[in-house]
């Protein structure tokens, strides 16, 4: 039955023991009756497992719809990640509708990427794309098991040896960005990724108890975590503190500024800071300090080389993770690709093997030393037992 309260339309009916009471939400008897009909069609296909038509949707089309309904939940920069793969998407597989989609479409274009010269780590992103899109609508589960992900090199990156780093940072200190030499010194002292530096304010800096807070985060995991800082970070950062007399908390520490030459002698000088504004970018210094000095490097791989001193350190290796913010499911992984350990460090490690045990410590032998005898019931000198257990540390 319908029935009106308030100036506005109900509606309610028993279906299976249960009673519905809803509101039409209209002014008018007829919707109400409508939408009292059509709410049962709905609780009867649901009941019965009936599946609602739908009518066949292109590619281009989920994805719009998609990107949509995407873009109030996720950072403007993951949007425009999004977008720039539909770009690449859409092209070849933008016409077909989404129900028609095969493995073998998506090998197609994977090959197609492929031979545009994409690498293999962006065309999996890409794929993931179609991925999503598809999960949405619930298709993906008839082509996951036929879809083979690129393979990806895992050693792209690489650790900067003492040499490199000296150089670098005196190229950075020439730099006319005044902000880059700092900036490089925190991500090599406390393996903060580009944009968690980027984006840091002085409210995430507490130089009295030597912690920064990082904030929006790659990763759930890094989101809000606490690095401690060492004694060189915490330098850095009481100098680069020391430039902002006026600072607040809110205000960003690496602020939007533009530089300049002024003076008879064209003195580097800055102007139009704004404390309110994060720094776009330091891909212009960086690459002008990468040229001048040499050291071919990803600003990300001064994150490598934190991480790889600190596993050579003999950090553990959960410490390690709780600093840089890897999620217990990925830490093994992100070890293998972040540690560079180095030859010297590996030999190290094994000249542990060659100490002796141990004061208080013995071994248990296991018969004289005369002769041995091994599972296939051969003989093995003795004397070459007695070699074998000297290097061991047994007299």
């Amino acid at each position: 039955m319908v029935y009106r309260r308030g100036g506005k339309w109900w509606f309610k009916f028993r279906f299976a023991g249960r009673l519905f009471r809803e509101p039409a939400k209209t002014a008018s008897k007829k919707i109400a009756r409508d939408a009292e009909r059509k709410r049962r069609l709905q609780l009867e296909e649901g009941y019965h497992g009936l599946k609602k038509r739908q009518v066949p949707q292109t590619l281009k089309a989920a994805a719009a719809a998609w990107l949509e309904m995407k873009q109030p939940t996720v950072a403007p920069k993951t949007h425009r990640i999004e977008k720039t793969h539909l770009s690449h998407i859409l092209p070849v597989l933008g016409p077909k509708f989404i129900s028609d989609i095969e493995p073998d479409d998506i090998s197609r274009y994977q090959q197609h990427r492929l031979r545009e010269k994409a690498a293999p780590k962006t065309v999996n992103l890409e794929v993931g794309t179609i991925r999503a899109i598809l999960r949405r609508h619930r298709l993906w589960a008839n082509v996951q098991p036929d879809v083979r992900m690129l393979s990806v090199r895992e050693d792209v990156g690489k650790a900067l040896t003492a040499a490199d780093e000296k150089r670098l940072l005196d190229g950075c200190a020439d730099s006319r960005s005044r902000s880059l030499l700092p900036a490089v010194l925190l991500a090599l002292n406390t393996g903060m990724r580009y944009s968690e530096l980027r984006l840091l304010r002085w409210e995430q800096i507490d130089l009295d108890r030597r912690t920064v807070r990082v904030g929006k985060s790659k990763t759930e995991a890094g989101t809000d975590r606490v690095i401690p800082l060492n004694d060189k970070a915490t330098k850095v950062l009481k100098f680069w503190a020391d430039q902002f007399p006026d600072r607040k908390p809110e205000h960003f520490a690496f602020p939007s500024e533009r530089y300049g030459a002024g003076g008879d002698d064209f003195e580097p000088t800055v102007f139009d800071v704004d404390p309110e504004t994060p720094i776009g970018s330091w891909k212009e210094s960086w690459e002008s300090v990468k040229r001048r000095t040499g050291v071919l490097i990803r600003f990300h791989d001064l994150r490598h080389t934190c991480v790889t001193r600190m596993l050579e350190g003999g950090v553990p290796l959960s410490v390690v993770a709780s600093i840089l913010g890897w999620s217990p499911a990925t830490t093994a992984r992100m070890a293998k690709r972040y540690g560079h350990i180095g030859q010297v460090a590996q030999r190290q490690a094994v000249a542990v093997l060659d100490r002796k045990c141990p004061p208080g410590v013995t071994r248990r032998r296991s018969r004289p030393l005369t002769t041995r005898v091994n599972r296939a019931g051969k003989f093995r000198p003795a004397r070459h037992l007695a070699a074998v257990d000297s290097a061991n540390g047994r007299e």
